[in-house]
């Protein structure tokens, strides 16, 4: 997953959001950083679409190496310590 951190020194644009009014009450009054907070919410999402991408684009190769190894083992598996 991609972390904040990744974010973090990037360049920053204003951004107009709309949230729960409760919700908005409830973070401030917790002293959350309802920038920082929706920054990381985004940057799950986004790493979280792109692995759906990721694995929709290369369902083939899985299924494909998958395939092989249930039929013929993992390649090198007399190495294996476990």
């Amino acid at each position: 997953m991609a972390k904040t951190s990744h974010y973090a020194n990037a360049a920053k644009k204003a951004a107009n959001v709309s949230l729960a009014e409760n919700l908005l009450s409830e973070a401030k009054a917790l002293r959350i950083n309802v920038s920082q907070a929706a920054e990381a919410g985004v940057a799950r999402a986004v790493a979280e679409k792109r692995a759906e991408i990721w694995l929709r684009e290369n369902a083939e190769a899985v299924e494909s190496s998958n395939a092989y190894v249930e039929k013929h083992g993992l390649p090198l598996e007399k190495f294996r310590m476990f």
